[in-house]
């Protein structure tokens, strides 16, 4: 089946080679382009994670070294304050002095162990002496009476604020009430600043959650304030204190996120980065590598294609030589073919070996066959074996059927050994006239037939034209002018029965017969010329 298919594609050697790498390299493109993609993206997103958790781990030692400071500027005012809490001016000059020396904290303002504010910068608040104020911060700092962080609340003023309190206890360790710094989430504050300011990797962005998991500080201000829901690495990341972690967050995307907690408020930093983002990245730098990848294949294709010319040329001068052992010059060609690697060499060996073994072959024929005694050219048995021969090497041939004209009166006229000698005379004629390889046959009385190795119709009327004209030319003792009729067909143009190719080799000798002898006739026509 095989077998069959491969004849009717009618592949040779050059172009299963080619088939075969173009196979070969289609595979190998779509396996390396499969593994590029894996590698590259998983590349891409380790990368990004490890980023974002050195990122995250380096915003949240600064964030955790900013709080620490003020928080020890709030207790360093807590002190001076606590030595003359009573003191109006040293309570408004603290206030001011704590919001101007650093700008860490938006506002500053301290309050009474009564809920009242008796001081606050900046002035700008407008904030009402000796009023009670019961906002989350300001009761809360008041019922722990130690440092406290606040979660994010609004404030009296409508800000959105986390509150730091530090508080005051007098000489004789009295608590006196609390000074606290606040900062505004939806406004520009320290916070903020540490975290926009940063080199954003690939389009990673950063925010700040609290410890009930609610937004401190966000690219996008609408978000600050919001509680995380719905975020499926929120539990890994309460769970450790630092890392990284593939998530879709509360708006079903996919991130890539790195966070690290601040020890001292017990925040969380994240940093994190769209998956689809960076893979798009991903996508255009495969696109790249791959056409480079496409290059070099087409490059390898062109080398392979080179070569198999250089591997199959020998093979296929040699095949093409199997099929004409019997033609004259075939040993020398198939000697002339470069056995550059060792299957051309053992090809080239076995046919020079069967074509000297079809040489020896036809000469142990032409020795062993019945020959014609009288003329010495082979009979019809001899003729016979070269037809098989010929037919199993598909070697075409034409048949050249030939009879003397008038023979009958010349054995009458001269006697029969005068015919005898026409007969060798004519046998000589041929055996000068034809090749060697080509076969001369007496097969009966004053009839001879020629195999002659062409399929060519010009070569085969000029040789018998030639023939025709020697004989004429001939004179054989006191006999008048002798002259031959031949009809000429061709194997397997004319018909692949070779009995058939006789006979019409035989009807047009028996037309040049009925019509005057002495010429030659074919079944084919003659080529036109210009």
């Amino acid at each position: 089946m095989l077998y069959k298919l491969l004849l009717f594609l009618n592949l040779n050697l050059r172009k299963l080679i080619l088939i075969l790498t173009i196979l070969s390299v289609s595979c190998l493109f779509l396996v390396s382009l499969f593994i590029l993609n894996y590698v590259v993206k998983q590349q891409l997103i380790q990368n990004s994670l490890s980023i974002n958790e050195k990122y995250s781990s380096k915003i949240a030692t600064g964030v955790n070294r900013d709080v620490s400071n003020m928080l020890q500027e709030l207790q360093y005012s807590s002190k001076q304050l606590g030595q003359n809490f009573s003191s109006t001016s040293l309570r408004q000059a603290e206030v001011k002095r704590l919001k101007n020396q650093s700008n860490n904290f938006n506002s500053v303002f301290i309050v009474d162990q009564k809920n009242h504010i008796v001081a606050y910068a900046p002035s700008a608040l407008g904030l009402k002496f000796y009023t009670p104020y019961t906002t989350l911060g300001i009761a809360e700092s008041l019922k722990i009476k130690k440092t406290y962080i606040s979660a994010p609340y609004w404030s009296s003023v409508n800000n959105l604020v986390v509150l730091m309190s530090q508080p005051i206890y007098d000489v004789n360790q009295n608590y006196k009430g609390f000074i606290s710094g606040t900062i505004y989430l939806q406004k520009k504050n320290l916070i903020s600043e540490m975290l926009f300011n940063q080199f954003d990797f690939k389009k990673s962005y950063m925010y700040v959650i609290d410890q009930q998991s609610r937004i401190i500080s966000h690219p996008d201000p609408s978000r600050i304030g919001e509680k995380i829901i719905n975020n499926s690495g929120l539990n890994y990341i309460n769970e450790n204190k630092n890392g990284s972690v593939r998530l879709s967050n509360s708006l079903e995307v996919d991130n890539l996120a790195g966070f690290a907690h601040v020890p001292s408020v017990n925040w969380i930093v994240v940093s994190q980065q769209p998956t689809d983002q960076l893979l798009e990245e991903a996508n255009a730098l495969i696109l790249k590598v791959s056409i480079g990848i496409f290059i070099f294949y087409l490059f390898i294709f062109f080398i392979v294609w080179r070569i198999s010319h250089f591997i199959s040329s020998p093979l296929n001068h040699l095949a093409k030589m199997a099929s004409m052992l019997s033609k004259n010059g075939t040993q020398d060609k198939i000697s002339q073919v470069d056995p550059w690697y060792f299957e051309v060499f053992k090809f080239r060996t076995s046919l020079l070996l069967s074509s000297k073994a079809f040489d020896k072959k036809v000469s142990e024929l032409r020795q062993h066959i019945n020959i014609d005694p009288l003329t010495g050219l082979y009979n019809r048995r001899g003729m016979q074996y070269f037809l098989d021969e010929l037919i199993s090497t598909n070697t075409h041939f034409a048949v050249l059927a030939i009879d003397i004209d008038f023979f009958k009166k010349i054995n009458d006229t001269y006697g029969h050994d005068r015919g005898d000698e026409v007969l060798k005379r004519l046998a000589l004629l041929m055996q000068q006239n034809f090749r060697s390889h080509d076969f001369c046959c007496r097969t009966g009385g004053e009839e001879f037939i020629v195999l002659m190795m062409t399929s060519d119709v010009q070569i085969a009327f000029n040789v018998a034209e030639r023939l025709r004209k020697s004989m004429q030319a001939s004179q054989v003792d006191e006999i008048e002018k002798i002259t031959i009729s031949v009809g000429i067909a061709f194997w397997p143009i004319d018909s692949k029965d070779i009995k058939q190719v006789c006979r019409m080799a035989d009807n047009k000798l028996y037309e040049v017969k009925n019509n005057g002898r002495n010429h030659v006739r074919m079944t084919q026509n003659l080529p036109k010329h210009n």
